[in-house]
């Protein structure tokens, strides 16, 4: 078999397939639509009354990439990276005193039975997650094709029956008892779209969602913005050989003459390219993103002292709510639905690494946007997620500018199908062993179609999204045992 690849799309699954069959002896070529690698890992350069600044475009923070891509590919030689080792704190509806979530399960089974009452058992849930947890890392090492009958073998068909096949729903009520609990444990679930609690296959968000190991399971930052993945990997590949052509745009993999083709794009742009007709998927996005920059240092009204904590603002009080919220924007098609807020203090923990930057930036990650509209078409919205967030800030006057960005910018600027940042949704047909878009899934579960020789790994592939280059590395493994 022939040792040249080509590789369409230029994001981390690209970069990191590209590094791993380069060391492996292939010659890669990326061909890449736009004019700058890095897919949805890119910065974008704003003018704040006369200053430029860069700020995250499309991802933010680093922590579903497992360890050994960061070391192997050469990241780690040459990023500096940071993970808040703190508790995050969670703000619920008409509680004045926010929930402090530890990583320590004993002290958060003691806090969320004090601020919440809960009577589950936080220890056990904990244990049980970290066994499927540390199966899928395992996995993710050996590239193994998901299997649920592999999984039965190594977990136990009840912890399978649980955590993987089972619901969300099912899930959440064998643990636990108070709904604030259920509504922190269960928002990975419609992270990304609508997703279902009681859909089969949903309670499998969860561990997801956990089974990054660059901070052990956690999430942090990168110094000088998360976007130095993508551009340092660009750098680290062509340094090996690595051929990138931007600004180039495939109409068709005839245009190719590699033998051996890897899309690592989304779906609706692979299968376009290669004329395949694609089984119907669910792709719909209800995920936004609102960037805030301030003049000055963010004083946090809650525990100012953790300017580096995660904070999530909640806008239900229990599953139900949290449920139908995420569901309105679909059913009734409004605008927005008030879910809940995830504020990353990317500023702050700039000034951790040392760094002084002009502007201090705190990224809002926001559940339930409507997929219609760009971000500039709802100002209502774009207004009361704004002064949410500064309700938790004791310095709002010191706010100078804010994006906003919708599903629908998402689309148009990331090419995510239906605004989804995982391109498809993490639903029931689409989860853990079905997500590929193979023909031989048990024999070639990278393959794209009935093609041998063109592969996808791209978001829509096992595990996800998320910048962390595991669905490409599988491939690339997948495609290294054939050489």
């Amino acid at each position: 078999m022939t040792n040249q690849i080509a590789i369409i799309g230029g994001g981390i699954n690209g970069l990191v397939a590209a590094n791993y069959l380069a060391r492996g002896g292939a010659r890669v070529n990326i061909y890449e639509l736009r004019d700058k690698i890095g897919g949805a890992c890119v910065s974008e350069t704003v003018d704040i009354k006369g200053v430029k600044y860069d700020i995250p475009l499309g991802a933010t923070v680093l922590g579903f990439m497992q360890d050994f891509v960061f070391e192997e590919t050469g990241l780690s030689s040459c990023l500096e990276t940071w993970a808040p080792n703190h508790p995050k704190i969670i703000y619920y509806p008409n509680q004045d005193d926010p929930i402090n979530i530890y990583r320590n399960p004993e002290a958060l089974q003691q806090e969320l039975s004090l601020k919440c009452k809960e009577r589950g058992d936080i220890y056990q849930f904990r244990q049980d997650e970290s066994r499927v947890v540390s199966y899928l890392q395992d996995g993710y090492r050996k590239a193994l094709t998901p299997s649920l009958s592999h999984a039965r073998s190594i977990l136990g068909p009840e912890i399978t029956k649980r955590f993987i096949e089972g619901s969300a729903k099912d899930l959440l009520n064998h643990y636990f008892t108070a709904e604030q609990t259920k509504t922190y444990v269960g928002m990975t679930v419609i992270e990304s779209g609508p997703v279902s609690l009681d859909s089969p296959f949903s309670a499998f968000n969860i561990p997801l969602l956990d089974s990054g190991s660059v901070f052990d399971g956690y999430w942090g930052f990168v110094k000088g913005g998360i976007w130095r993945v993508t551009e340092e990997l660009k750098r680290i590949n062509e340094e090996m050989g690595v051929h990138i052509n931007t600004s180039t745009c495939i109409g068709s993999t005839e245009q190719l003459d590699e033998d051996i083709i890897i899309l690592a794009t989304d779906p609706i742009t692979a299968a376009r390219i290669t004329g395949t007709k694609l089984s119907r998927k669910d792709y719909l996005g209800t995920s936004g993103k609102l960037t805030l920059l301030f003049r000055k240092r963010v004083e946090w009204k809650h525990k100012p002292e953790l300017e580096t904590a995660f904070r999530f603002i909640f806008l239900n009080n229990s599953v139900a709510e949290m449920e139908r919220s995420a569901q309105q924007v679909v059913i009734n098609k409004s605008d927005y639905e008030p879910g809940y807020i995830q504020l990353y203090p990317d500023g702050a923990a700039m000034r951790q690494f040392g760094l002084r930057e002009p502007f201090e930036r705190v990224i809002a990650f926001v559940k339930n946007i409507s997929p219609r509209n760009r971000g500039n078409e709802l100002e209502q919205v774009h207004h009361y997620l704004k002064n949410t967030v500064l309700g938790h800030i004791a310095n709002p006057q010191d706010l100078v500018s804010t994006f906003f960005m919708t599903p629908r910018d998402l689309k148009e600027r990331f090419l995510f199908p239906g605004g989804n940042i995982d391109h498809t949704m993490l639903t029931a047909g689409q989860n853990f062993c079905h997500r590929h878009f193979s023909s031989n899934p048990e024999n070639n579960f990278y393959q794209f179609g009935s093609q041998e020789n063109i592969y996808y790994c791209g978001a829509g592939a096992y595990p996800c999204g998320s910048i962390a280059g595991t669905n490409g590395y599988m491939c690339a493994q997948q495609i290294l045992q054939k050489l």
